[in-house]
């Protein structure tokens, strides 16, 4: 135990407990170092918890009572399993002790806790001066900038406020798509002409925000895709280039069709629709790539070239408004005039336009039910021209009925003889067809099980893979914690001499191994030895008895020797019982004399002594608030 005692005492100095040179045990502590030592403890494991605790005893036993009980619900909260109360701190012994001070010791936070969720490397000293400064600024209130004394310079910046304001950002590695080879004439163009990403945003100020949320997005898209992918591209069965294809590919088409519904002229939108349709079409147009729209929508109706003749009229009446010098009277009734023109042909227009929306609508009914009769004449048509040619080929049958009805039945039964002849052919097609199509169903099936279940064992070797790489780096970031703090630990202790002094206790306990099973070994052929003598004195006392027994109805001398024998085997008895009464009696005394050891280890004495002295003070101190109660 001196190295456990040793790096509790190390581990007790470096969190403030003031433990003299001369102690180099927990035998040693005292109360008060007990307690001191607690208390510190708990202060670094939760200060909230510790710091109502106080670090020394008070000099009142009551108080001192309170004290501990305090301290054992302390170490309860913490976490502590084991029996504890007040008389663990007041009247202690060693191995409770020391199994508070382990516990404690190991709840500990290392000192790098803090920095434990962070990324580490090489860079984590300068990541830790980051948090540190950054914590230490958002400790301190804000203030307006007219309030901030030279003081605060250092710590809130005393320029104005930037609004988190985002522009695009052109980066390398976004211009490469997946599976695409990037051009010369764009690696040349990143390398020569493309600015920095600092020098890229129209204010200096949008750099940060630029750059966050450029980031944002990509980690964004980068989860979206492994979401979409796990979840639908698997199922696909399609490479990641062809999934993303044939999706670009829905995207366009689904595009293509919104704007050619779009494109379409409404009844609604009559007036307007020329120039809306134009529009969309020339968008469309150039969305598939090719001409404008003016080679194509070259044609119009009745009503739209109308519409553009009395537009033209009216562009060249007000282009033809005389620039003269006129009163502003003749102006304003000019005006007017035109309006009232202008609105009078608009409403005509309008009228002329539901007018032959009228009529269409009336056309378009009356050539539906138009079609319609034509449809149905024609079916009537061609079933009695059908009825008809079979009349006619009947009539012409009638002049030789007999040897047309014989001839008739001939060819009747040869196709169904043929008939006959082509069913068994067909019997004997079918039953390997049959059979094949039943082999490739089963086929079939089989496959698609064996594809679902390899498309399941790839998702979850996906899934196995993700969290495979999730615990990698978790343990790459454990190994490099581990490494700088292995770093930063004091080189004054010797490795050597801990490995040394390790393999000893190795060694030592496979010594006591080997030594405890031979004596197992020895005990168990001992037992067995004597199991066999015992079994083997029973038997010849047996054999003897029955000998000696016959004997001895015939002869006196016989008959006395038969006494003597069954004496002596009693009195064998009784000497193997009372050996064997006199190892258990040794064996209570060496436990007892161990439970005297382990007493004498846990000051029982010297606990009773306390209590008893305890127990007087407080007596003495009971009386005098008794006294006190009676003087008031």
């Amino acid at each position: 135990m001196e190295e456990v005692d040793n790096i509790l005492i190390h581990a007790l100095k470096q969190v403030g407990t003031e433990v003299s040179e001369e102690v180099d045990s927990v035998k040693q502590f005292s109360s008060e170092l007990i307690v001191e030592a607690v208390v510190r403890c708990i202060r670094v494991i939760d200060p909230g918890l510790g710091s109502a605790l106080p670090t020394s005893l008070p000099p009142g036993m009551s108080a001192r009572f309170r004290v501990g009980m305090s301290l054992a619900q302390a170490c309860q909260d913490v976490g502590y399993k084991g029996e504890i109360g007040y008389q663990t701190f007041l009247y202690s012994n060693e191995p409770e002790i020391r199994s508070l001070l382990m516990f404690l010791v190991e709840k500990l936070p290392r000192e790098s806790a803090e920095a434990s969720d962070q990324p580490t490397g090489k860079s984590v000293v300068l990541q830790r001066a980051i948090a540190a400064a950054i914590k230490a600024q958002l400790a301190l209130p804000w203030l307006p900038p007219n309030c901030r004394l030279p003081l605060h310079g250092e710590t809130q910046s005393p320029a104005a406020l930037q609004s988190f304001h985002v522009q695009p950002l052109s980066l390398p590695h976004n211009t490469k798509g997946p599976g695409k080879k990037q051009l010369k004439e764009v690696t040349d163009y990143q390398r020569d002409f493309l600015p920095p990403v600092t020098a890229q945003p129209s204010h200096h100020a949008s750099v940060v925000a630029s750059i966050l949320e450029q980031h944002t997005a990509e980690l964004s898209a980068a989860q979206e895709w492994d979401s979409e992918w796990n979840s639908q591209g698997l199922v696909s069965r399609l490479t990641p280039q062809e999934y993303r294809s044939r999706k670009l590919m829905r995207l366009r088409k689904r595009a293509e069709e919104q704007l050619r519904s779009a494109a379409l002229p409404s009844p609604e939108s009559a007036f307007g629709g020329p120039r809306s349709t134009s529009d969309l079409s020339e968008l469309l147009q150039t969305f598939r790539g090719s001409a404008p729209s003016d080679h194509i929508l070259t044609k119009g109706s009745h009503f739209t070239h109308t519409q553009k003749f009395t537009f033209t009229q009216a562009a060249a009446v007000t282009s033809s408004i005389p620039t003269a010098r006129q009163s502003e009277g003749d102006v304003q009734l000019r005006q007017q005039e035109e309006m009232a023109s202008l609105q009078q042909q608009f409403q005509q227009l309008c009228n002329e336009v539901d007018q032959l929306t009228a009529e269409m609508k009336h056309t378009g009914v009356t050539n539906a039910q138009v079609l319609n009769e034509l449809k149905q004449r024609e079916l009537g048509n061609s079933e009695e021209e059908e009825s008809m040619q079979v009349k006619k080929k009947t009539i012409d049958l009638l002049p030789d009925a007999d040897n047309n009805l014989v001839k008739f039945q001939a060819q009747v039964e040869a196709s169904a003889n043929r008939v006959l002849n082509l069913a068994s052919q067909w019997e004997k097609h079918r039953a390997p067809l049959i059979d094949e199509h039943r082999t490739l169903k089963e086929i079939c099936s089989n496959q698609d099980l064996e594809s679902s279940r390899k498309l399941s064992e790839i998702k979850s070797l996906h899934d196995k893979i993700r969290v495979s790489t999730e615990e990698a780096k978790k343990k790459e970031e454990i190994y490099k914690q581990l490494v700088t703090e292995l770093e930063n630990l004091p080189q004054d202790a010797s490795r050597s001499a801990y490995t040394q002094r390790i393999l000893e206790i190795v060694s030592n306990i496979k010594k006591q191994k080997e030594e405890i099973t031979k004596i197992l070994s020895d005990t168990k052929e001992l037992q067995k030895e004597i199991n066999n003598l015992t079994g083997k004195l029973d038997r010849t006392f047996a054999v003897t008895d029955e000998l000696v027994f016959k004997d001895a109805k015939k002869d006196e001398s016989v008959r006395k020797s038969y006494k003597y024998l069954a004496a002596l085997h009693e009195n064998c008895n009784h000497l193997i019982q009372t050996i064997e009464d006199t190892g258990t009696i040794l064996r209570e005394i060496r436990d007892l004399e161990e439970q005297i050891e382990t007493e004498h280890g846990n000051k029982t004495v010297a606990n009773l002594e306390r209590i008893l002295d305890d127990y007087k003070a407080i007596r003495q101190e009971n009386s005098a608030l008794a006294a006190k109660v009676r003087e008031g």
